[in-house]
């Protein structure tokens, strides 16, 4: 685990299914993901929520929910830090490739276990649940799957070539395609060479950010900042406790 990641092969000169797979569809994807996400808030306000399922079911829940959502979260910083941050800016705060490449893949696989385990009781639960399974929509049916082979196939991935393999540098092939997509600049050939398994996992991805404005992950822009500030509610006790003389009504302030 602690070799160094092996060096990737020079890129070969994109063909037209190259840019058809690597720079057309990612493109279409993230328009989805865009457009989607306005056409969702404007036609379907009360529906952008995560739809929960806790009155149904609690037990898998309680432990599936944190798992997923802590994996989930190191995952994602994990995949911000790998993919926009170039690796010459790692190695000029003092983090050499080694220490990127250990720790990256310790931590990499902690969280993708834990996320790999809530996923896993999530799905079970919604499968083996009747009440849970009768309350899943179509938008579910195309959520979970594709969310779960993305997870997986990216963990696999990890495990195959960095974990028991000697070691692949993704940060000079996907990460260069990635950043390429957003700086309007695409370098299809630079993933062209990247071992199979991560190929999947930004294609199964991209098809990922296509359905998200279509399903329950638009509940993620919602987080509840807003109830840190919000104003108390002011009520007044109506019943007076046994062995208390009646007197006037007390006025409490409590939260919504």
């Amino acid at each position: 685990m602690s070799a160094a990641p092996a060096a990737p092969a020079p890129p070969a000169a994109a063909s037209g299914s190259d840019l058809l797979l690597w720079v057309a569809v990612p493109y279409i994807c993230l328009a989805v993901f865009a457009v989607g996400h306005v056409w969702r808030y404007r036609q379907d306000q009360f529906g952008w929520t995560s739809r929960t399922t806790q009155l149904l079911e609690h037990r898998w829940l309680r432990w599936g929910s944190p798992l997923f959502h802590l994996g989930a979260f190191m995952v994602i910083a994990g995949h911000v830090v790998g993919l926009a941050v170039p690796a010459s800016w790692t190695e000029a705060v003092g983090v050499d490739e080694h220490t990127y490449h250990t720790t990256a893949v310790w931590a990499g696989s902690v969280a993708g276990v834990a996320m790999v385990a809530g996923l896993g009781m999530l799905c079970a639960r919604r499968l083996l649940t009747r009440r849970v399974r009768l309350g899943t929509d179509r938008s579910d049916k195309v959520l979970f799957p594709l969310l779960s082979a993305t997870v997986l196939v990216g963990i696999t991935a990890t495990a195959a070539h960095n974990v028991f393999g000697a070691g692949y540098d993704y940060r000079s092939t996907v990460s260069v395609w990635f950043r390429g997509l957003f700086t309007l600049q695409p370098q299809p050939e630079a993933i062209t060479g990247a071992p199979l398994l991560f190929q999947l996992h930004a294609l199964s991805a991209c098809l990922l950010f296509a359905v998200w404005p279509f399903t329950r992950l638009v509940h993620v822009w919602s987080a509840p900042v807003g109830y840190l500030v919000r104003p108390y509610v002011v009520y007044r006790r109506r019943a007076t406790a046994p062995g208390h003389t009646a007197g006037p009504a007390r006025r409490d302030r409590h939260p919504v």
